[in-house]
C-alpha cells in the first residue's frame, strides 16, 4: 500500500493558491481513480483507492502547510506504510509552470510542508515537484504562493493535474521515470510546450522511486 499526499492549506480562502497545487493534483487523483468520498481522519481529509490492482491511501493534511508532517504521521502509523512509499504532490518555484520532476529526498528547498514532513517521518520520500515558477525576487515568493493562480493559468493548472492523475497507476506500480515521462508527453500534445526532458533522463537517478510494497 501507498500514501499519496497533496500539500495545500485547508479552506476556501486558499483553495485557488499556487501553494494550493498539491491538493489539486490530489483531487484530480480523487476523481480519475473515482476514490472512495473523503472523510475527516488523520488531522486532515484522506480517502482509499485501487489503481489498476494497487491499494493507495490519498491524503490532503488540514494541519495548514507548516503542520503537515503530523498528518502524514498519523496515517502512515495507522496503515504501518514505510517512508518510501510515501508519495508528495507539492508546489515548486525552481521549475517552469507546468512541468514535473520526481526526486527522493534531498533538500527541503524552504518549503515548510515539505520540512514538516522530514522532521516527523523523515527524509528519504519521493516527491513529485509541481512546477508553478518563481516570482523573480526572494522578496515576492511569500505573495506570489499564497495568491491564486491566474486565469490565463487556469488551462496548464488543469492539465497538470489531470496528466498526473491519468497516468498516477504507473508510478504507484513502481516506474516512476515512465509516469514523469508521460506526464510530459501530456503536457506538450496539450501545446504547453516541448518536454524539458527525455526518455533517457528520465531514467536517471532523480527519478528512481521504490517498487511497491504489498502489504
Amino acid at each position: 500500500m501507498q500514501l499519496l499526499v497533496g500539500l495545500g492549506n485547508p479552506g476556501a480562502r486558499y483553495s485557488g493558491n499556487r501553494h494550493n497545487i498539491g491538493f489539486m493534483a490530489l483531487d484530480a487523483i480523487h476523481r480519475r481513480w473515482r476514490a472512495a468520498p473523503w472523510r475527516s481522519r488523520f488531522q486532515g481529509e484522506a480517502s482509499e483507492a485501487t489503481l489498476n490492482g494497487e491499494k493507495v491511501v490519498l491524503l490532503k493534511p488540514a494541519t495548514f502547510m507548516n503542520e503537515s508532517g503530523r498528518a502524514v504521521r498519523a496515517a502512515m502509523d495507522f496503515y504501518k506504510i514505510a517512508l518510501d512509499q510515501v508519495f508528495v504532490f507539492h508546489d515548486e518555484l525552481d521549475l517552469p509552470p507546468g512541468k514535473l520532476r520526481i526526486k527522493t529526498g534531498g533538500g527541503n528547498a524552504g518549503h515548510n510542508g515539505l520540512r514538516s514532513i522530514t522532521a516527523h517521518c523523515g527524509n528519504d520520500y519521493p516527491r513529485i515537484r509541481l512546477g508553478i515558477g518563481h516570482p523573480g525576487d526572494k522578496a515576492l515568493v511569500h505573495a506570489y504562493v499564497l495568491n491564486d493562480f491566474a486565469k490565463a493559468e487556469g488551462p496548464w493548472v488543469e492539465d497538470l493535474c489531470d496528466a498526473c492523475a491519468d497516468f498516477a497507476d504507473l508510478m504507484v506500480g513502481g516506474d516512476a521515470a515512465l509516469f514523469q515521462t508521460r506526464v510530459h508527453l501530456a503536457m506538450e500534445a496539450r501545446g504547453h510546450g516541448k518536454t524539458e526532458i527525455g526518455k533517457a533522463d528520465a531514467s536517471k537517478a532523480e527519478t528512481a522511486a521504490p517498487k511497491p510494497k504489498k502489504d
